[in-house]
């Protein structure tokens, strides 16, 4: 609050409120007191039936004319917002509902319990310290210019750290000039569909309905494109001129694509020119063998590969990548260009730092050992007697259930969130229980929670699935 000359310290003492009222505003001293006494009823801080001071008090405390302070008063009378009476004095009105700003949403409030839906990875172990010291080396190396506007594609320097990195831990070809720089995955998805103008877009069904939605909202349109146990079928791509595959750990089945499905998808897009997007979300979370490497680097002049920072670091960092065929990088940077001028440059080079370092590798391969404990501890709670998919990567399992609709109500009855399978069909409302014979399941993520949270949050899932059968294929 502050406060005009001879403002007394105790102002406004009798009724318990800040009117953070200045009095130098460039609207003048009556406009500036109407606006703050206006906005401390709007936002409840005065109360319906509040008596304010009288005019010649108030303009005492606030230094101004009595006719000013009469005059804003008068303004709000008239305006609804306070009432006079005769003897009385003036008070605060009371205002309609819809007049008062609804409370501000606290998602917080409605958070669960135990939360173990898929997309998120446990952010309470991100690398607070390695990051605070390659921001610092970051500022302190960074040349006047990174604090400019800059190349759209991205930081040089973080392209060509990710050109080493993703070579040799994800056999991607990924020369730094076709590398663009994103805000996530969502935006390189985004910027890819309106590069491309409209044409129809094969996604996985089952797949994630934002990603089809982000399509839509650009201007694209969506066909289905099934899934089986090896992956996206790519005999069923022919009203399709690209296609969005997770070929590493298929979101949300966990399945591999296979290889004989990996060449029939590349020689689709040699033989008519279609354009494959590799979504390698969680690629370097594999925990039986070595990871995969990515499909990309069979035919890069077919492939856009989308890689982000947001599983092996954290979402909120908004860092994340596009390897493209040469045709396309000057569209994709133009876009980009257009869309936010380019991703903020000092995680950008902070990120440089870390991979240059090989603190990210670090930062990698203990988030492997962290989340395979993590699995191996749900395989133990479910046992040998349920069907499990996605075992072997990535951050979330399939677990099959006969009744969605009972396992989840039982869930939330229990303060448990976790993942539907059927929320993620292109058709909504179909299951194996409608006829159909699409399975029924769980998509459980064993990377959401805290560490600590982890055990408890298994225990609550044991009990919620205790006697309930595992679901058919």
């Amino acid at each position: 609050m502050v406060r005009g000359p001879g403002q007394a310290a105790d102002f406004w003492s009798g009724v318990g409120v800040d009117l953070q009222h200045n009095p130098d505003a460039p609207a003048g001293r009556r406009a500036g007191l109407e606006h703050a006494l206006r906005d401390a009823v709007r936002e409840g801080r005065l109360a319906p039936g509040t008596r304010l001071p009288a005019t010649r008090r108030l303009a005492a405390e606030l230094g101004i004319s009595r006719g000013t302070a009469k005059a804003a008063y008068d303004q709000l009378v008239a305006e609804g917002y306070l009432t006079a009476r005769q003897g009385s004095g003036t008070e605060v009105a009371p205002l309609p509902s819809d007049a008062v700003p609804p409370a501000a949403d606290d998602t917080r409030a409605r958070a669960p319990r135990f939360d173990l839906r898929p997309g998120s990875p446990d952010v309470g172990a991100f690398p607070a310290a390695a990051w605070l010291r390659a921001m610092r080396r970051a500022i302190a190396t960074a040349p006047s210019l990174a604090y400019d506007y800059g190349d759209p594609r991205g930081r040089i320097e973080l392209r060509t750290a990710l050109s080493g990195y993703l070579s040799r831990a994800r056999g991607v070809l990924a020369p730094p000039d076709r590398i663009v720089i994103t805000s996530g995955y969502v935006q390189g998805l985004a910027l890819l569909t309106r590069v491309l103008d409209g044409g129809a877009v094969a996604m996985e069904d089952p797949g994630s309905p934002f990603h089809r939605d982000v399509v839509r909202r650009n201007g694209g349109s969506v066909v289905p494109v099934r899934v089986d146990e090896r992956g996206a079928c790519a005999d069923e791509l022919e009203d399709a001129s690209a296609v969005v595959v997770t070929p590493a750990h298929q979101y949300p089945t966990g399945v591999t694509l296979h290889p004989e499905r990996r060449r029939a998808l590349t020689d689709w897009a040699r033989a008519g020119g279609g354009l494959i997007v590799e979504n390698d979300y969680d690629g370097e979370f594999r925990y039986d063998r070595q990871p995969l490497g990515a499909l990309q680097g069979m035919a890069p002049n077919h492939v856009v590969y989308l890689g982000t920072a947001s599983k092996t670091l954290g979402p909120a960092l908004r860092l994340g990548w596009m390897v493209l065929p040469p045709h396309l990088v000057d569209a994709v940077a133009d876009a980009k260009l257009h869309s936010d001028h380019h991703t903020e440059s000092m995680g950008q080079l902070a990120l440089a730092e870390m991979v240059t370092g090989h603190a990210y590798d670090r930062h990698v391969r203990a988030g492997r050992l962290r989340y395979r404990r993590r699995r191996d501890q749900l395989l133990d709670l479910l046992g040998p007697g349920r069907d499990v998919r996605g075992i072997a990567a990535g951050l979330h399992a399939l677990v099959d259930v006969e009744d969605e609709a009972e396992v989840l109500a039982r869930a939330e009855a229990e303060g448990l969130a976790v993942g539907r399978l059927g929320d993620h069909w292109h058709t909504p409302g179909m299951s194996a229980s409608s006829g159909n014979g699409r399975p029924q399941g769980l998509v459980i993520g064993y990377g959401t929670p805290r560490e600590r949270a982890y055990t408890e949050a298994l225990e609550v899932l044991g009990k919620v699935l205790e006697g309930t059968a595992a679901g058919g294929r």
